[in-house]
């Protein structure tokens, strides 16, 4: 008979720990460790500037640590963003203004062939 006192309040303590353990979600911010990829690059550049990436390429920042240098093409507007991603801290070192990465430009246009005299 004692047993079953035991039993029973040794199970009412196991049932909310394994509830709580089974109900955590995963985790949706970034992982410890560095950017150690492109797709992330851009994912985190194209998060903070509203823009679509087009070209990443890691860099080296202050010779000790890496980041990665990410073109962004900004739809409606006439020019787009460099990003500078620290890939240590996630987080966008700086940003510029360039013309949209992938437009044609004005010299890009169809070749014209003026006949006439020499």
């Amino acid at each position: 008979m004692r047993f079953r006192p035991l039993a029973l309040g040794a199970a009412l303590a196991l049932i909310p720990a394994l509830i709580l353990s089974a109900g955590t979600p995963k985790s949706r911010k970034h992982s410890g460790g560095p950017v150690k990829t492109a797709g992330e690059a851009k994912a985190i550049a194209e998060r903070e500037t509203g823009g679509r990436a087009v070209h990443a390429r890691r860099i080296s920042l202050n010779g000790a640590s890496s980041g990665w240098e990410v073109d962004l093409r900004m739809p409606n507007e006439d020019r787009g963003w460099r990003c500078i991603i620290d890939s240590d801290t996630h987080m966008v070192h700086s940003k510029a203004r360039i013309d949209q990465p992938g437009a044609r430009s004005k010299a890009d246009g169809p070749v014209r062939m003026v006949k006439g005299s020499r």
